[in-house]
């Protein structure tokens, strides 16, 4: 793989058999219900994912002790069709940003997450990382439409 190719952005694709304005919903103000544990800071300590829905708002999530551990800032909010994140969970990382599109297709949604600057940061090991942690955790984004 050439140093190219393994600092290009990350894309990933779904669908979900639901409105873009439910798909939107649940990928922000629910994300705590679907976000799997093993992926966040404080793992089975953590109490709830905390999405500010507003551009300049912050994502973070509140340990059961009530300790904050932040992971992304929010730079571009328009509901139901497009987020854009400034993604900081490592702060021993520099920060990326992950861009989330909803748009209607076939009845249902489909979310195109991209996420970039690995170029920028010269980040090959966690852009290697994120690589399919995104398809594990979109695949629990997935699977709670099918658990209702």
């Amino acid at each position: 793989m050439s140093t190219t190719e393994a600092l290009a952005a990350i894309s990933k694709t779904i669908t979900v058999d639901t409105s873009v304005e439910r798909a939107f919903e649940t990928f922000t103000s629910g994300m705590g219900a679907w976000w799997p544990r093993t992926h966040s800071i404080f793992k089975d300590r953590i109490q709830e994912v905390v999405f500010d829905e507003r551009t300049g708002g912050r994502v973070f999530e509140r340990s059961d002790s009530g300790e904050e551990a932040d992971w992304a800032d929010v730079l571009a909010w328009e509901p139901p069709d497009r987020l854009v994140l400034r993604w900081r969970v490592n702060p021993e990382r520099r920060p990326t940003e992950v861009e989330v599109r909803f748009t209607p297709e076939d009845g249902g949604t489909r979310i195109d997450l991209e996420h970039r600057g690995w170029d920028q940061i010269g980040d090959a090991e966690g852009r290697a990382g994120y690589d399919p942690g995104w398809d594990f955790v979109l695949g629990h984004y997935v699977d709670s439409f099918t658990s209702e």
